[in-house]
């Protein structure tokens, strides 16, 4: 799992140093920023501003596949590929799933919703703290981000992402990490 995240990584920053090779495989924008980790704590409201926290580097792809977005009447819809990996002995995950970008009318102001499913290399049952029972090996994951395009290729975004098992499993902590993301699309 651990070689799976850091291969993720990896081919990440390999696209970023060769973006215009990047469009023939698809890509239409790779991200990468950090977060904090499990902000959903008990008494950590604003875990996100709690420097112990940030421990998360996070990396996606998102593909072009136009005939997805001609099924939405505002913005586009692509496919995506991602990791978060904590860097403070706790839990990381890699994703996939689909991601729903809509500008907010004509402004470089956009928000974005995404949906899909995790795999993670916590534990699913028995985790001493800070560590949490997810329950499950593979979660759904969905994300929220608002963010603002700097200029044509780059943009800025806050994001929360949450992963967990809608109760499929004996336990549901799930998670929740909240951060910042930066994004070159191609």
């Amino acid at each position: 799992m651990q070689k799976t995240v850091w291969a993720l990584a990896l081919l990440g920053a390999t696209v970023l140093a060769q973006g215009a090779q990047a469009q023939d495989f698809g890509i239409s924008e790779v991200r990468g920023g950090v977060f904090a980790h499990s902000v959903d704590e008990p008494g950590a409201f604003f875990g996100v501003f709690n420097t112990s926290r940030v421990q998360d580097l996070n990396v996606e792809m998102l593909f072009e596949v136009p005939s997805l977005t001609q099924w939405v009447s505002w913005g586009v819809v692509r496919p995506h590929l991602g990791a978060t990996v904590n860097f403070g002995g706790l839990e990381s995950m890699v994703y996939g799933g689909v991601s729903w970008t809509v500008p907010v009318f004509d402004s470089p102001v956009f928000v974005e919703a995404s949906f899909g499913g995790a795999v993670h290399n916590g534990a699913a049952l028995g985790a001493a703290a800070p560590a949490r029972n997810l329950g499950c090996s593979v979660l759904f994951r969905e994300s929220a981000s608002v963010g603002v395009m700097v200029n044509e290729n780059a943009s800025i975004m806050a994001t929360i992402e949450h992963a967990s098992n809608a109760n499929l499993c004996a336990d549901n902590r799930g998670m929740t990490n909240m951060g910042i993301r930066f994004g070159w699309t191609f």
